[in-house]
């Protein structure tokens, strides 16, 4: 009987420890601690250097490809198989924005690490998402009609001394005032027709231009993330997941991107600094990533806020320009509209991008 208050105390003693530490184990994956890897740093460092070096190689690649159409006309933009690598890079785009970066947004805005009001109590990632790709719209269009008005505004003075000109030089030719009236009328005709077939080839020109200039600022925005992501990580196991992961994705996202700016039709240099923009943009995040690494706690609510922000405007970004300024305006042009094989071709193109990248999700 004199143990019986002994081992009432042990199991009271059981009791509280177990009512104590039941949620932290529970809870031992939402901790917010800074997570130590065991791996040792400079193995680490090795691999997100070469993770720098593979991923500059394959998107300076993938961006190039369609720009060597200038060079090599098979793969020029009017070719069937530009529009069937364009459908797959869109496909692998579209991946990255749904499966990828809007999924780490909804965990980095809903953490445990953060407070319930407001983060907990609506859905941030979504909302900014919706409203960054209507953003997109709203600059996709103000843009496009903002440099078809300055280009057709620009056109018009010329056009207008032309025709001046022409009815000077018919006035004199013929005082008859029905020929006159003939000539005048015939020569207006023709000039409309001629502006009205300019104008179309024109605008598509200038909507390219839009499309490919909105589109590298979304890649950018997202690529520049995941490159920070990659630089801070201590664990070798997620260095080398993603560093295959993103070499595999930056390599096809290039080609999109570089499908875009072959059809834009840009200068030299101005095509020469968005392939190298893009190339570099995750390898500097990655660099930016490996100088804070020290002092960087990717698990402290700014940080969090920060990148759950950044990932929902880059996959709302991501999905308009990929739905929208790549799949439509390929799929329902009248090239791949006028040709069933080349839009089962497309079709079965943009699964099978949308699949890969998709399956890369089960590691990175």
């Amino acid at each position: 009987m004199a143990g019986e208050p002994g081992r009432r105390r042990s199991h009271r003693f059981l009791m509280l420890c177990v009512l104590v530490l039941f949620p932290s184990l529970v809870l031992g994956d939402c901790s917010c601690d800074s997570a130590g890897g065991g791996d040792t740093k400079n193995v680490v460092l090795k691999y997100k250097v070469a993770a720098i070096f593979a991923i500059l190689f394959a998107s300076a690649v993938g961006v190039c490809i369609p720009l060597l159409a200038r060079v090599i006309p098979a793969i020029g933009p009017d070719r069937d198989a530009f529009f069937v690598v364009k459908a797959f890079a869109a496909g692998v785009i579209l991946a990255t924005g749904l499966i990828h970066v809007l999924p780490d947004a909804f965990d980095s805005l809903t953490s445990p690490c953060l407070d319930q009001n407001p983060w907990g109590n609506f859905p941030f990632a979504g909302f900014v998402a919706m409203v960054a790709a209507i953003a997109t719209l709203m600059v996709d269009a103000y843009a496009t009609s903002y440099y078809t008005r300055s280009h057709f505004s620009k056109a018009r003075p010329a056009a207008s001394k032309g025709d001046e000109e022409t009815k000077a030089a018919a006035g004199s030719e013929d005082h008859a005032g029905h020929l006159h009236m003939h000539t005048h009328t015939t020569h207006g005709h023709a000039h409309g027709s001629a502006y009205q077939d300019q104008e179309p080839g024109t605008s598509e020109l200038l909507r390219h231009r839009v499309i490919s200039q909105v589109l590298e600022l979304g890649i950018v925005v997202h690529s520049v993330i995941i490159g920070i992501s990659v630089g801070t990580s201590g664990s070798l196991q997620t260095v080398k997941t993603l560093m295959a992961a993103l070499t595999f994705h930056q390599f096809f996202e290039g080609m999109g991107l570089g499908g875009c700016i072959a059809q834009a039709k840009f200068k030299a240099t101005s095509t020469v600094i968005m392939a190298i923009f893009f190339s570099l943009t995750t390898p500097l995040g990655i660099a930016i990533g490996i100088g804070i690494s020290s002092s960087y706690d990717d698990n402290s609510p700014r940080a969090l806020i920060i990148q759950g922000i950044f990932d929902a405007a880059s996959a709302g970004i991501l999905v308009y320009m990929s739905l929208v300024d790549l799949l439509a305006a390929d799929f329902m042009s009248a090239k791949v509209q006028g040709n069933g094989r080349l839009l089962l071709l497309c079709n079965v193109f943009l699964l099978f991008g949308a699949g890969c990248m998709s399956f890369l999700a089960k590691w990175a």
